[in-house]
């Protein structure tokens, strides 16, 4: 069975070094969901994390009722009781003796499968002894190749979790415990979630990360701060960072969108994140990543209208987000820039979709959808670019400093309430304050304002605007975070950089500071 997914996947996608057959791909997959059994099911698991290709997703949704249909159960059971345990101990680790050394694979987080290798003296590394590396390569080898699958499950199990956001599942207590509290890979993501759990009389109760429910409750659901009063909200946010919990995706800190007037006004589509320049071939790839659909825009028939689709809502709701290339790119084949568009919903009708009104979307779907869209712009907005004014270009010039400096965007809400909370711990702290849409940092040099949407910086007294560029890679982690952030790490290593502004060496930047201070 093993076989047959590695053929559906190979056949099925580019960049596997395999020539494309979606006819083989398919076949291999109606096999998939003919045979049944546990490990023809769990080949199909991998799969559904991984095939992108439109045709063959909508046939792996087929084979996947057609499999749960044979066991009595629905798509999503099927798939949520078929992912891979790797042979891994409640706790997500698995020990093995190899010439003398115990080598230890272990989930340490959200997204980290490590290795480790125990001498015979206790003394533990992370570099396989020579022992090991010399005497059993194909031991070591196979350890290696687990842990990559262990990688590739977790990866998978943590977008399908973060997924079931927008579907406001219910499950039995029973059925939780034992598919997701209690599996080696899921359990360590769902661990470090808020749940809420239902009591007999049938009021809910949320608890903690990590934390087991009184009583024996009825049913349980995944938290979601937009059932939750601001109160609530703001005491699990305290507690959150005071505990330094880290979560496996943003929960507590995660953004809410609702419905405004003016998109009750328009009716069927949303302008709220209409208008925007940015970087097209970042765009499509964060797509990708995030699992929508998408036409590349190209100078050819057709590649001017783009619409990214997404569904939500376990299915039954589908997010269209409108783009085109920007009015006057002049890139070739592909564009360099897009203009993004409206934001249109799609329900589930039988085996078609229809367009409704975004009054009639569940809150859940239309939050969540309108997350990712926020996400996609935050990310790859020429604003988010901080060498564009050095550019010396006018294209585009008026809206980079629109969108640069402007009004806060959700997500960046949610980034200023994050620093409300951290700020009184760092040691920076005395030399930084929140002002509106800005960090603001004192230094010896000059005092500046750290833009909390954009990351981009001004200068007091006059405004001048401060081109720093970030280095490559992540950041030193020495500041708690409760969730990953790319663009709060940025706010804050350009704080800690500019409170000790004596300090800077790179001359690029002091003579920038210097010019006009």
């Amino acid at each position: 069975m093993r076989h047959l997914g590695a053929l559906a996947l190979r056949t099925g996608g580019h960049g596997t070094g395999v020539i494309e057959d979606l006819k083989l791909a398919g076949a291999a997959i109606n096999a998939l969901a003919e045979t049944g059994d546990t490990a023809s099911l769990e080949a199909l698991w991998r799969l559904q994390s991984r095939i992108r290709h439109r045709a063959l997703r909508k046939q792996l949704d087929t084979a996947l009722v057609t499999a749960a249909g044979k066991q009595g159960i629905t798509a999503e059971q099927l798939i949520e009781r078929s992912v891979p345990d790797h042979g891994l101990a409640p706790d997500g680790s698995l020990e093995r003796e190899v010439g003398g050394h115990r080598v230890r694979v272990a989930i340490d987080g959200a997204g980290t499968v490590r290795l480790t290798f125990a001498r015979p003296d206790g003394t533990t590394s992370r570099t396989a002894p020579a022992a090991v590396k010399d005497g059993f390569p194909d031991e070591l080898r196979d350890l290696k190749s687990l842990a990559k699958e262990i990688r590739g499950t977790l990866s998978g199990e943590r977008a399908r979790v973060e997924a079931l956001m927008s579907a406001g599942r219910e499950w039995p207590y029973e059925e939780w415990c034992r598919y997701y509290r209690d599996h080696p890979v899921t359990g360590t993501l769902v661990r470090g979630l808020i749940r809420e759990f239902q009591d007999e009389g049938g009021e809910w109760h949320a608890v903690a990360p990590a934390a087991e429910p009184a009583g024996r409750p009825e049913r349980v659901r995944l938290w979601h701060p937009i059932r939750a009063s601001a109160e609530d909200i703001g005491e699990w946010r305290e507690r959150i960072v005071a505990e330094r919990l880290r979560q496996p995706f943003k929960q507590a800190f995660r953004e809410i969108y609702l419905l405004t007037p003016a998109e009750e006004e328009t009716g069927v589509y949303s302008n709220r994140f209409a208008a925007h320049i940015v970087h097209y071939k970042q765009l499509y790839a964060l797509f990708k990543e995030r699992g929508w659909q998408a036409d590349f825009l190209g100078r050819y028939d057709g590649g001017y209208d783009g619409q990214a689709r997404a569904e939500f809502g376990d299915g039954e709701w589908r997010a269209c987000f409108h783009h085109e290339p920007a009015a006057d790119d002049d890139g070739g084949y592909a564009p360099e820039y897009a203009a993004t568009d409206q934001v249109r919903f799609e329900r589930r009708d039988g085996r078609r979709l229809r367009a409704v009104p975004l009054a009639e979307v569940p809150p859940l779907v239309f939050s969540e959808a309108m997350r990712d869209v926020d996400l996609f712009v935050g990310v790859t907005s020429i604003a988010a670019d901080p060498e564009w004014a050095d550019r010396g270009e006018d294209r585009y010039g008026g809206y980079w400093r629109r969108a640069s400096f402007g009004a806060l965007t959700a997500s960046a809400e949610v980034r200023r309430e994050v620093l409300e909370r951290i700020l009184p711990r760092l040691k920076i702290a005395a030399r930084c304050r929140l002002e509106g849409r800005f960090l603001v940092v004192r230094g010896d040099l000059r005092t500046y304002r750290v833009h909390l949407g954009s990351a981009n910086i001004l200068m007091e007294p006059d405004d001048s605007y401060l081109c720093i560029v970030p280095s490559r890679g992540k950041g030193d982690g020495k500041v708690f975070l409760p969730f990953e952030d790319e663009r709060l790490s940025l706010v804050l290593s350009k704080a800690f950089l500019l409170a000790a502004d004596t300090d800077i060496t790179d001359e690029t930047i002091l003579r920038q500071i210097k010019r006009g201070a």
